[in-house]
């Protein structure tokens, strides 16, 4: 266990590593969020991102999204009970407050996991996630077929920070190719 991170195990996140842009043009740092054995495939993400295109971002262990959106939810409450006191902020909100994003979450489990705690993520939030039929195959061929491989968390970034900074959209359909992503393929949530 990685010290200082005991809170944000129980609590439902914590950052785990940290990489700088190198491309002085993206001015915003991706936020990375992968939990369970998805991790992995997360940090590649984040060095694919480093090495092949400039672009720092941070990653976050998710150890429970439905943890942190009980604890939001339960924070809101009291809010809205309580309107003459100063507001309270639940865990998420504190560890994120300041932080720009974009916010990419990548899960083996279908989206709506992780989009429990959109209301209080501060900007855009991609979430990917295993939605449509069930499948038996190789851990990497699913994750490859339901788009949330190393491969795709890195485009879904760069197509997300190339919307808010300075990172050429020009250069979106040569990382498709580079990533070996092909944008014909069927949607995996009817395929």
């Amino acid at each position: 266990m990685p010290k200082g991170c005991e809170e944000g195990i129980l609590k439902g996140m914590y950052k785990l590593s940290s990489t700088k842009s190198t491309d002085k043009k993206v001015t915003l740092q991706a936020q990375l969020f992968g939990s369970g054995a998805i991790l992995n495939e997360v940090l590649r993400a984040q060095q694919i991102l480093a090495d092949d295109y400039g672009v720092g971002c941070d990653v976050w262990s998710v150890t429970s999204y439905s943890e942190m959106a009980r604890e939001a939810r339960s924070v809101h409450r009291v809010n809205n009970l309580h309107p003459g006191k100063t507001p309270e902020k639940s865990y998420l909100e504190t560890v994120l407050e300041g932080i720009e994003g974009p916010f990419i979450s990548s899960s083996d489990n279908v989206r709506l996991v992780a989009d429990q705690i959109r209301e209080w993520v501060p900007g855009d939030y991609v979430v990917l996630g295993t939605d449509g039929f069930g499948r038996s195959d190789t851990r990497e061929q699913l994750r490859r077929h339901f788009e949330i491989d190393a491969e795709s968390v890195a485009f879904a970034t760069l197509n997300a920070i190339s919307k808010h900074c300075n990172f050429d959209k020009g250069r979106l359909p040569k990382a498709l190719k580079d990533l070996e992503i092909d944008p014909e393929k069927v949607d995996p949530l009817y395929a």
